[in-house]
Parts: C-alpha cells; sequence; structure tokens
C-alpha cells in the first residue's frame, strides 16, 4: 500500500481546478506531495479532448468550452456530478495506460455496487455503464453512468480522471454528444434509485473503493 491523500474541493470552476491539477503534476513530478484524488464538482463547463470532433458540440450556448490534454471526446460537467481527478505517479508495475483506465472502471464499478446498482464495462468504450451485459440501449437499465478521459505525464504522473453522474441534470448532456453518443443514454444513480441522493455521500465510497483498486492508503 502506498500512503496518499484526498482532496475535497466543492463545487469550484473548472479552470481553476484544472489549474491546480497542472500545478501538483509538477509538484509529483519532484515528489514534493504524495499522490493525491482530487475530488470536486463543477459549475457548467464543456471539455473537449484530444480525440474530440467539433460535431459533437451540437449546442453549447453561454456554457463555457475548454479544449484540455485529456484523451477522448466531448464531456459535459455540471451540479451533481462527482469529478475526480487523481493525480498519481503510477508504479512500475502499474505503468499501462489501459490497465489504469480499466482500473479507474472498476474502482467506480465497486463504489456503484455498495449503492446497489449493477454496473459494468462495454466493449470497446471506455466509462461505466449501468445494466446488464448486452443492455446498451438509452433506458434507466442500460445508460452510461460515467465517463472517464486521462492523460498521463512525464514520470507516469496522470491527471484528469472521471465524471460520475450522481443527482446530475441529465438534460444538460443535449448540449453535446457526450463522447459520440446520443445525449439520451446518459443516467445517474438518482435516475437508476429513484430517488435523490447526495454527491458527498457517494465520494467517501469513491474514496473507499478507490483505496482498494489502486492499492492506495488515504488519508
Amino acid at each position: 500500500m502506498i500512503d496518499a491523500c484526498v482532496m475535497e474541493l466543492g463545487r469550484r470552476d473548472y479552470g481553476e481546478v484544472w489549474r491546480l491539477q497542472q500545478e501538483m503534476v509538477a509538484a509529483r513530478q519532484r515528489d514534493e506531495i504524495p499522490d493525491t484524488l482530487v475530488l470536486c464538482e463543477h459549475p457548467d463547463v464543456i471539455t473537449l479532448g484530444r480525440g474530440a470532433r467539433r460535431e459533437n458540440l451540437v449546442a453549447p450556448g453561454d456554457v463555457p468550452v475548454f479544449e484540455i490534454e485529456r484523451g477522448g471526446d466531448v464531456t459535459y460537467h455540471g451540479p451533481g456530478q462527482l469529478v475526480g481527478y487523481p493525480i498519481f505517479r503510477l508504479r512500475p508495475s502499474e505503468q499501462d495506460l489501459h490497465q489504469y483506465l480499466r482500473t479507474l472502471e472498476e474502482t467506480l464499478i465497486a463504489a456503484l455496487s455498495d449503492f446497489g446498482i449493477g454496473a459494468r464495462r462495454r466493449p470497446g468504450w471506455t466509462g461505466v455503464w449501468t445494466g446488464a451485459a448486452g443492455s446498451d440501449g438509452p433506458t434507466d437499465v442500460g445508460g452510461k453512468i460515467a465517463s472517464i478521459g486521462v492523460a498521463v505525464k512525464r514520470q507516469w504522473v496522470t491527471m484528469h480522471g472521471f465524471a460520475l453522474n450522481v443527482a446530475t441534470d441529465l438534460a444538460r448532456f443535449a448540449a453535446i454528444n457526450p463522447c459520440g453518443l446520443e445525449a439520451s443514454v446518459m443516467t445517474s444513480m438518482a435516475r437508476c434509485l429513484g430517488r435523490p441522493l447526495a454527491v458527498a455521500d457517494v465520494s467517501r465510497a469513491v474514496v473507499v473503493r478507490a483505496g482498494d483498486t489502486f492499492g492506495r492508503r488515504f488519508s
């Protein structure tokens, strides 16, 4: 196990947290800080990854748009969504991008199971989906509940991460084709459970599960 920290920021503007990530990556490369999992919510914002296609930016209106260095396509962040940014220096045994993505997925799948939500991977896609294998339609039990997009910098230090829809206003996804998909495919924990849910309650479960899957001892 590696000692690590959790930094919970509450609701913060995307640009502020993006700059913080860049500063923390440099500090982690210099071994000035331990591995840190940054958790937050953002006001409405759209981000374009390195693989983004402009046609997937459908109707952003006055929502801020950032072009960033993570992989992937177009993503929406907003209130009611738990966003996690692991600033980790991957150990030699962890230095495989695909393995890292699968471990992030496994963290979220395990955390969702703590709330009685069955979740899974979808072959050929990065992210987490609800419902049984083979159920890929835009329904309460077969929607996309979490998006993942990362970057890995020098010395295998990670940034960016995941966005888990806890109680997100799913109508906000109509501004984009999320990761190239129709907006109607998106779902949330609150929608699956049929009841309100607090982001803070979910963040605790995610921290515990991230400790298990990544072999980090968070304080």
